[in-house]
């Protein structure tokens, strides 16, 4: 979102972290630990607001400081009532969870999204107005599951548009297999752990072991398993650019993380509990770092937009910055 802004900065941009709208979720949130592992959270909102001050960027947490003209979106899983009749655009910030027989409850009930516990709903509930997703793959991913095909542009995504920069970095290490975890049991996900860090041992056969831990994950209980189950000079990493150390490994290994990504648009091999025929259909375009730019021309489009919502982009042409430069395909 931050990206996005430095290209309209001649507009006033104000910034919020995902918060909730309803009586309901606020409950959750004050009187419960449910919500303590997701992004409503406030040890998430004040880490967001963290980075946001190191850009001087505005913070108006709940989005009540002013009257908006357009409201971006990385979720479309809640949208404040507020927002409703205001100008949307949704923005895809990775890859979402593997649908499950919880979502497709969720949907036969018409439950609100959130109650599908995951991320499977995000980018399919058709309610925002402009839906800006990383791929072609992707455009038609949301279609199939009930987003308007006509909201649907492929602009490509800011953090996952250029990966061919991280191959520059100064992490010391190479040629290892890699572990990217993912923090399921802490969204109240079932996993074998064990089981999982033994199929990872068995990948590498005798290779150097490095496990990157997922930021939302309980690190101490982590670190125990992999010391008792992975063999021993085995790797643990909590911190440290993910993504550098993708760039530097010979093999990746993922459960349900989006820098599988990553390892697809710099050519290695790559392993995770997604179909990987799937995965290189959905891969983002990798188009130079212009996502941004694309997605900010969208914006600058639709707030001068006089008409009605409906009727933008039936006169709108969108042209991308930059034409994808690497497009991945399944071999």
């Amino acid at each position: 979102m931050y990206q996005i802004s430095r290209h309209l900065e001649d507009f006033d941009c104000w910034f919020s972290q995902l918060f909730p709208d309803i009586q309901f979720l606020k409950g959750l949130l004050k009187y419960t630990s449910i919500a303590n592992r997701t992004v409503l959270a406030n040890h998430f909102r004040e880490k967001s607001e963290n980075y946001l001050h190191q850009f001087g960027a505005q913070i108006d947490y709940g989005g009540d400081r002013h009257h908006y003209d357009l409201v971006v979106n990385c979720t479309d899983m809640i949208v404040a009532e507020k927002f409703r009749q205001t100008k949307t655009i949704w923005v895809q910030e990775g890859m979402v969870d593997k649908p499950t027989l919880l979502t497709g409850l969720v949907k036969a009930f018409g439950l609100p999204p959130y109650c599908s516990g995951d991320t499977s709903l995000n980018g399919s509930t058709n309610v925002c107005d402009i839906y800006c997703t990383a791929s072609v793959g992707y455009k038609n991913y949301f279609a199939r599951s009930g987003t308007d095909p006509d909201k649907l542009i492929v602009t490509g995504i800011p953090n996952y548009d250029n990966q061919r920069q991280f191959l520059t970095n100064d992490f010391p290490l190479r040629n290892y297999v890699m572990v990217a975890t993912t923090d399921m049991r802490e969204t109240y996900r079932f996993e074998n752990r064990p089981a999982f860090i033994k199929h990872a041992a068995k990948i590498a056969d005798g290779r150097q072991l490095l496990f990157k831990l997922h930021p939302n994950e309980k690190i101490e209980r982590a670190e125990a398993e992999i010391k008792k189950y992975a063999p021993e000079g085995t790797l643990v990493f909590s911190n440290g650019n993910t993504n550098h150390m993708i760039a530097n490994c010979c093999e990746l290994i993922t459960q349900y993380s989006t820098v599988v990504y990553t390892g697809i648009a710099l050519g290695k091999k790559v392993h995770s509990y997604f179909d990987l025929q799937e995965l290189h259909r959905l891969a983002p375009i990798q188009n130079g770092g212009t996502s941004a730019k694309n997605i900010a021309q969208i914006c600058r489009g639709y707030i001068n937009f006089s008409g009605k919502k409906e009727d933008f982009l039936k006169g709108f042409t969108f042209k991308a910055d930059s034409e994808p430069y690497l497009e991945v395909q399944y071999a």
